[in-house]
């Protein structure tokens, strides 16, 4: 299954439109400072008035898969169940223009759009928010059913919880101590399992998975390939939010095992009803990849994480380049979980522009895809990995780096919402064509 993936915030502008409402990511843009260039998403792709055109361009690539997100608050504009009829019907157009192209929609519940009036009234801190997202979910879920059979509920939720309650880099922008953040996970968790119910009720056959990040590892040597595995789902007081445990344990075997007694006396907190409302088995993961560490095993076998040489390659983000990941980070989770994978995102930031004769030329990104493919096929042969969503369709706005980064199969030239097809669409129109590399 091959698609490509996108996000509300990041595409469609005009948050505010039809009766739409803030997110916390209108009112996180408007703090000084907070993205770069003092840019924000009120324009973004201009997606909300140009979906058709970019579905044109999967169909003209022959992509059939289509990841996108939902905004809570343009459909929920005070996250208190008062339905925006105008956002429900503009979603109603992006499922139905999907389907008439014959791309199957694959619906992201929560990209991280928190409508700003539940932020202030408690946000995840409160556990009313987990309940007010099951209602949306169940809305959303009955309003496509049949016509929508894939939904993941939240997308990283560890990017929420340390980018954006712990280290305040992303909306809303809070720095909150280890109580508080304990609080937040478990209501993001609660949130999952409530939604995961609602929409099973509301879309009988459905599909329902989570989309999730952290940290991927892979061995120095094959005797090393413990070690890795051990350091993957290692639950330390440090860094235990970006981890696939700190959601995935929870959600699919019903508890962790935190490693530092930090966050052992948190998880003591939850009572057995709240980890029986987590335990919300999904039908499938998805897992966000980009880069991942390389690991050894020191002399009693605990694992050593090996620093990066000098002039590692790296991508225009600076994020290191660790094909590596998609062949033994997916054993590794396969090992664990024993559900069907789903490559939810993978990509990179190139410093694209558009050349002389009018084309973007990014051989960076064909020879990353190459390099993470023909390890993912690699992967393949170890675990249940069933599809790959290129992050991302179109160029968009990038979060706290503003319009800076480029991660798009497509260009877009954002003065003039121009798209321009680079390179790299064209050679991913052949992966799709083939189902995969010709060669590995």
């Amino acid at each position: 299954m091959w698609g490509a993936a996108s996000s509300a915030y990041q595409i469609e502008g005009y948050s505010r439109s039809d009766g739409g409402g803030e997110s916390v990511w209108d009112a996180f843009c408007r703090k000084k400072g907070a993205i770069a260039n003092g840019e924000s998403g009120a324009v973004a792709c201009d997606a909300y008035h140009r979906f058709e055109e970019d579905l044109d361009i999967l169909t003209q690539l022959g992509v059939r898969h289509y990841r996108f997100s939902t905004s809570w608050a343009r459909v929920d504009p005070l996250g208190d169940g008062t339905w925006n009829p105008a956002g429900l019907a503009y979603y109603d157009r992006v499922v139905d223009a999907c389907l008439e192209r014959g791309i199957t929609p694959w619906v992201t519940l929560y990209h991280w759009e928190l409508p700003q009036a539940a932020e202030e009234r408690g946000g995840w801190l409160a556990p009313e928010t987990a309940q007010a997202f099951a209602r949306f979910a169940g809305t959303m879920a009955g309003r496509f059913n049949g016509r929508v059979k894939h939904y993941f509920t939240l997308n990283e939720a560890q990017i929420v919880l340390k980018l954006g309650y712990a280290q305040g880099v992303h909306a809303p922008g809070k720095q909150y101590e280890p109580p508080q953040l304990a609080r937040c996970w478990k209501h993001l968790l609660m949130a999952h399992g409530l939604a995961t119910r609602a929409v099973r009720q509301a879309a009988p056959g459905a599909q329902v998975g989570i989309a999730s990040t952290g940290r991927l590892c892979y061995p120095h040597t094959p005797a090393d390939r413990a070690a890795s595995a051990k350091a993957a789902f290692a639950m330390p007081d440090e860094d235990w939010m970006f981890t696939h445990s700190c959601v995935l344990d929870p959600v699919c075997l019903g508890g962790i095992s935190p490693e530092g007694p930090q966050l052992a006396g948190l998880v003591r907190e939850v009572t057995a009803q709240e980890w029986e409302v987590i335990h919300a088995v999904p039908d499938m993961i998805g897992v966000n990849s980009y880069n991942g560490s390389e690991v050894a095993a020191g002399a009693d076998g605990a694992p050593v994480y090996l620093p990066r040489y000098p002039g590692f390659p790296r991508t225009a983000l600076k994020w290191p380049i660790t094909p590596e990941i998609m062949e033994y980070g997916y054993e590794d989770l396969y090992e664990r979980y024993r559900l069907p994978l789903y490559v939810t995102e993978c990509g990179l930031s190139c410093n694209d522009r558009i050349f002389l004769d009018g084309k973007v030329h990014d051989p960076d990104r064909i020879d990353f895809l190459t390099r993470y493919l023909s390890a993912l096929g690699r992967g393949a042969e170890k675990a249940d990995i069933r599809g790959f969503f290129h992050w991302s369709l179109t160029d968009n706005f990038e979060w706290h780096s503003g319009y800076g980064e480029r991660f798009g199969l497509v260009y877009v030239d954002y003065p003039s919402q121009r798209r321009v097809l680079k390179d790299s669409a064209r050679w991913y129109a052949g992966v799709v064509r083939a189902n995969g590399l010709e060669e590995r």
